[in-house]
């Protein structure tokens, strides 16, 4: 599931503030109408609303009485419409905050990062783990790669999470084996090398020469974050 649902009928626009979120590391879907916007929320509801106002069809204080009828997601207004009628209107709707066109994108992050910190605190932040390209949902114990699920088995997942949450530090072969299998696992550490493979190949670009999991000879592995 995407973190930001952007509503948004100005393409450039759009694709502008997409970069920013994306960047800061947020999967971000985008609506250009109201009527797309509804059908977006119907399939799921995102962890944010970034929502202008002035829409073809159904106009954004539509959309948002509508998400207001059964959900709390958070709601930021983006509106050349700043009237104090207009904003009030918005708050009154439900809006958590209102921010004027042109866009300034760094007060915008601001703002975004704001309203994550305030609705989901530190727990949220610890649950999604970013590294570059690769996102890893700790609570559903799922791994994106651009955006695209990647399937992992137990051991896998267990190991790229150590390695992502230990970015530049040489890890033991004999550590990593003990901390993933088990210092009383029958397993042999051969087990190792061959989940490390089978882990570039699901990763990396060129698991012939990988970019995150590197080995360091004799010693073990380090992972980079690019």
């Amino acid at each position: 599931m995407y973190d930001i649902l952007m509503v948004e009928d100005e393409e450039e626009l759009a694709a502008l503030l997409r970069l920013y979120m994306e960047k800061a590391g947020y999967i971000v879907q985008w609506a250009a109408s109201g009527e797309e916007a509804l059908v977006c929320l119907q399939k799921g509801m995102p962890k944010m609303l970034l929502l202008d106002i002035t829409l073809p069809g159904i106009d954004g204080f539509a959309v948002c009485r509508e998400v207001r009828k059964t959900g709390s997601v958070p709601i930021l207004i983006i509106s050349a419409r700043v009237g104090k009628e207009d904003q009030l209107n918005g708050f009154r709707l439900g809006a958590d905050d209102y921010i004027e066109k042109p866009v300034d994108p760094d007060l915008l992050m601001a703002k975004i990062g704001s309203l994550f910190a305030r609705i989901y605190g530190t727990l949220a932040q610890k649950e999604i783990l970013y590294s570059g390209s690769i996102m890893i949902d700790k609570s559903a114990r799922k791994v994106y790669k651009d955006k695209i699920p990647v399937d992992l088995n137990v051991k896998e997942y267990e190991l790229l999470l150590l390695f992502v949450e230990n970015p530049g530090k040489t890890l033991d072969k004999n550590f990593l084996f003990h901390r993933i299998w088990g210092a009383d696992s029958f397993s042999e550490n051969q087990t190792l090398t061959v989940h490390i493979k089978m882990l570039r190949n699901k990763i990396e670009e060129d698991p012939k020469k990988p970019m995150h999991i590197k080995t360091v000879w004799g010693v073990g592995y380090c992972y980079e974050e690019l």
